[in-house]
């Protein structure tokens, strides 16, 4: 026990209050360097640091009662039962049952209201109403969970928020006002609880038509055949744009939008609507298409490129966090390390036996050969005593290796990711090969800015690609490993791993290799599914981010010079990808890497 360090006792309680309130005997608690999450009956929470500062013991408290509640109070099927399909109405239905357990427990323990209050602080301060400035930049899900987190357990609206709230206060009570009341007194009935918040989405023009029919009726409306229907018409646009309804849809808006319907027939990186001025600097695309461009032919577009981002990781955070970030990888993977750089130091053996220089021997001048030193003394008049060096083709090499920091890495293949990568770095600068680590994601979960433009803009149909990306740069190819090390910590910040869309983050990836001038490209991408972006998904067809994927890989494959690898995590990844390998377990990945890039130089070695 004399070895137990304050944040281990501090870490036993926190676990065994979260069984005591959940009444779940478990429930695992871990440690997390980042936003809080849970699975199951497992919980990560933000640790707090060693010398306990009070605001950050009450953080990690908040998350943690937060997660119990809901153990307690929350019925999963029951709540995904009647989910909406739109997303917009998906967060707020999320967010107003959070307050519902939350509030539960806040009600009837002083203490546990405190502890929420500090996760609540934690979560607006990442949340857009802090920094809205006019009611359209305020998200409507967190305007009214606060609301109603008002009337429910009588707490303040947090300082950081209430100008946010306030902008959107006398929408939110002209329309759904009335229906607090009735809220508050279903709490501990979380059908009833649901039943009511459904109506309150509608009385507040969230509710999609199609879903009126769920909430309105008896169980048995919930039938197939009544949920069918709605489904159909949602992918009636999916089986082609030749449907009578959509086009006419289409044609009716052609007018309002400015020709909205002629950007569907555009290039995958179209730059959104023409109305959307300034966006064109914003978006990498070109009139004469270069080498770096895909064809115009891939049937993709993009609605607006405004909120989309190419940051560098030092930028996402400060050098402080990115340390702690870092030390968090490494000691998290410690015995892996060892293993992967026994296997970096093999493909160096192997890069350095194909730049070793060969040697002419018995020539007429050059350097004296050594070995033939006795025939120099022997007879001095021998003029066959030189050798000439030959140097052996290498060429110029950059390697480029394409992280998926979607949220399903999260965990141990994120970690291992991160390792090889950094390991992977270190072994081809000590060759001379230059190597450049990118990550791709969103900005946001549920299209972010992108979807609130497109449904201030009316909806249009076939929207195209509707998230706002984000594509991170951990380590230019010219810049030393050294300098670049600790940003590959970052990937350890889970609030960075959102959504996934493959086919532009290859674009861009791709362009950047393009551009240059080394003889030789390497394009290796490292990833654990399908692209997925509900938000873009939600209204294009189910297929439409793979078929992007497809598009940009066979234009990569067949017709540039860069050559392209992919390792899979746990996914099938052989039926996008020519030269591809899957792997089942993480731990093979750092092995994997070296063995593909070590295969790609000695085929052209």
């Amino acid at each position: 026990m004399k070895d137990r360090s304050p944040l281990d006792d501090f870490r036993s309680a926190l676990a065994g209050a979260a069984r005591a309130v959940a009444r779940e005997h478990e429930v695992e608690l871990a440690w997390t360097s980042d936003q809080a999450s849970a699975s199951g009956k497992s919980m990560r929470v933000p640790m707090p640091g060693r010398d306990l500062e009070p605001r950050a013991a009450r953080k990690a408290r908040g998350a943690a009662d937060g997660f119990a509640l809901r153990l307690r109070h929350h019925d999963e099927s029951l709540h995904a039962s009647r989910m909406p399909r739109d997303p917009l109405a998906r967060m707020a239905y999320e967010a107003v049952e959070q307050v519902r357990y939350e509030a539960l427990g806040a009600n009837n323990y002083a203490g546990i209201g405190e502890n929420l209050d500090a996760a609540l602080d934690d979560r607006l301060a990442r949340d857009p109403i802090t920094r809205a400035g006019s009611p359209d930049e305020v998200p409507l899900s967190t305007a009214l969970s606060l609301m109603l987190r008002e009337k429910l357990t009588g707490r303040p609206i947090p300082e950081a928020a209430q100008h946010g709230v306030n902008m959107m206060r006398e929408r939110i009570e002209a329309q759904a006002g009335g229906d607090f009341e009735a809220l508050a007194l279903s709490l501990d009935d979380q059908e009833a609880f649901q039943k009511l918040s459904l109506d309150m989405l509608r009385h507040l023009q969230l509710e999609m038509p199609d879903d009126d029919a769920d909430p309105e009726g008896d169980e048995g409306e919930d039938e197939d055949g009544e949920e069918d229907t709605p489904e159909e018409d949602t992918d009636a646009p999916d089986e082609g744009d030749a449907q009578p309804s959509p086009d006419q849809k289409q044609d009716a808006r052609g007018e309002e939008q400015d020709g909205e319907s002629e950007g569907e027939m555009s290039d995958s990186e179209a730059e959104g609507e023409p109305a959307d001025d300034g966006e064109e600097g914003m978006m990498p695309v070109r009139p004469n298409r270069p080498a770096d461009e895909p064809p115009g032919g891939l049937d993709y577009r993009v609605f607006t490129t405004r909120f989309d981002e190419i940051v560098h990781a030092e930028e996402l955070c400060d050098n402080e966090e990115l340390g702690r970030l870092r030390a968090y990888l490494d000691s998290q993977l410690q015995g892996l390390q060892g293993v992967v750089t026994k296997l970096a130091n093999r493909l160096q053996r192997r890069l350095m036996a194909q730049q070793n220089r060969s040697w002419d021997f018995d020539q007429e001048e050059g350097l004296l050969d050594a070995a033939r030193l006795a025939r120099v003394v022997i007879s001095p008049g021998h003029s066959l005593s030189y050798k000439i060096e030959r140097e052996q083709e290498f060429k110029d090499t950059v390697v480029t290796l394409l992280i998926d920091n979607s949220g399903s890495m999260r965990g141990r293949p994120i970690s291992i990711a991160a390792i090889s990568a950094d390991v992977l770095a270190r072994t081809l600068e000590r060759c001379g090969v230059k190597t450049e680590i990118l990550g791709f994601t969103t900005r946001a979960w549920k299209g972010g800015q992108s979807r609130e433009a497109w449904l201030a803009d009316g909806k249009p149909p076939h929207p195209g690609r509707l998230n706002d990306l984000r594509h991170i740069v951990y380590k230019q190819a010219d810049e030393p490993w050294r300098h670049a090390k600790t940003n590959l910590g970052l990937m350890m910040r889970e609030g960075i791993l959102k959504e996934n869309i493959d086919g532009e983050a290859l674009v861009w990836a791709h362009r950047r290799l393009i551009a240059r001038p080394e003889e030789r490209r390497i394009l290796m991408v490292i990833s654990d599914g399908a692209p997925v972006d509900d938000s873009t998904l939600s209204v294009n067809h189910a297929g439409y981010l793979e078929a992007h994927l497809r598009g940009v890989i066979d234009w990569i494959e067949n017709q540039s010079p860069v050559q392209l690898v992919a390792i899979g995590i746990g996914h099938d990844v052989t039926r996008y990808y020519k030269r591809a390998v899957t792997i089942m377990d993480v731990e093979q990945l750092g092995g994997t890497m070296i063995e593909q890039l070590a295969g790609l130089f000695e085929e052209e070695g």
